[in-house]
């Protein structure tokens, strides 16, 4: 077995760096983890829905850690017009991002229905933007639609969005069922699928009463967290790394109230790199590593590098690794994936 694996330039093609303070704690943990490139989520107070908007959260980001490529999105949201795409376009900004309503963080202003913004997707599909979709629909007691089947009652909307903007990139993020991935699997090679790295781990039982493995999509049942490995094991170029690494202050993650539920999200930035070789090695899919985290996003969002240009993030393996418990300077902090577990492998610096 291999006691050193060398990446080119890995990248996270779907991750939350906030705003305010808690942009400051993480934004430099994305090359902690390893990682070179972030495709960053729009969904802040208020959300990302002009040029404007992601070109001036860019310099923020930029300003914290200049290090690491930042690929930008929009929310979208009715202030979004095709108009407004080419101008995004122009500006480098790469995605659209769409939020169902109400089903995760910062997603009030979300959507519910597509039909009205098939403009902006023509637009998206004329000039080569990428559309990235929550893969769930609001649950609602009158049809049955809850946390758990809340993907697959999607996937619907893929297959038609897909029928109908056959030319559009379409991502379907942070993927949770086997309904899932055969659904990604039976579209054609402009639909591609994130997979994060707790979802890889988690199943129903884990964030069943424990608020820090909670997050949305929730993790389902353990034929479901089959299906995501096995799509990494056969290395499927339409699967690729997103963490959809979601922090939330300490306090936020740790209580609730009786009208007020814990925070919906799991920070895995930190660890990242590591935390994914160790859970691919766990299933036997240690040699899938570098597509599942470089290779096949970068060709998927054109964002590909020459072996020559590559930057190599090297992993060494360790009898173990204590991952830390918290970060932050005690005004606020937050708390990573396997918080004082031990990892089977370390970024060497």
């Amino acid at each position: 077995m291999a006691t050193i694996i060398s990446i080119p330039s890995p990248a996270d093609f779907h991750v939350h760096l906030r705003q305010g303070k808690i942009a400051s704690i993480v934004t430099p943990h994305v090359r902690k983890g390893g990682f070179t490139l972030a495709y960053v989520m729009p969904n802040l107070k208020p959300p990302i829905t002009s040029t404007a908007q992601a070109l001036a959260y860019k310099a923020e980001l930029e300003a914290i850690d200049p290090t690491v490529e930042y690929l930008m999105t929009l929310y979208l949201s009715p202030d979004l017009t095709p108009e407004e795409i080419v101008k995004a376009k122009e500006a480098g900004i790469v995605g659209v991002k769409s939020y169902p309503r109400g089903v995760t963080t910062n997603s009030d202003g979300g959507i519910e229905s597509y039909e009205m913004y098939y403009p902006v997707f023509e637009a998206m599909q004329r000039v080569d933007m990428v559309l990235n979709l929550h893969g769930e629909v609001p649950s609602d007691a009158k049809t049955n639609t809850h946390i758990i089947n809340a993907e697959p009652q999607f996937l619907p909307h893929l297959h038609s969005l897909h029928e109908a903007f056959p030319k559009l990139r379409i991502v379907l993020e942070h993927a949770t069922t086997r309904a899932a991935v055969e659904a990604v699997k039976a579209c054609g090679p402009t639909v591609a699928c994130t997979i994060t790295a707790h979802h890889l781990s988690l199943t129903v039982d884990d964030w069943a009463g424990q608020s820090f493995n909670f997050c949305k999509p929730v993790a389902k049942f353990p034929d479901d967290r089959e299906a995501l490995r096995q799509v990494i094991r056969e290395g499927h170029p339409r699967f690729f790394l997103g963490s959809d690494s979601a922090p939330h202050p300490f306090h936020s993650k740790s209580t609730s109230t009786p009208s007020q539920g814990c925070a919906a999200g799991i920070y895995t930035s930190p660890i990242l790199l590591p935390l994914v070789a160790h859970l691919l090695e766990s299933f036997d899919a240690l040699d899938k590593l570098e597509g599942f985290t470089s290779t096949f996003g970068r060709r998927f969002y054109r964002r590909e590098v020459s072996t020559e240009g590559a930057e190599k993030i090297a992993l060494h393996k360790v009898d173990k690794y204590v991952i830390q418990e918290q970060y932050g300077d005690g005004e606020e902090t937050v708390s990573p994936f396997w918080a004082g577990k031990e990892l089977g492998w370390q970024i060497v610096y």
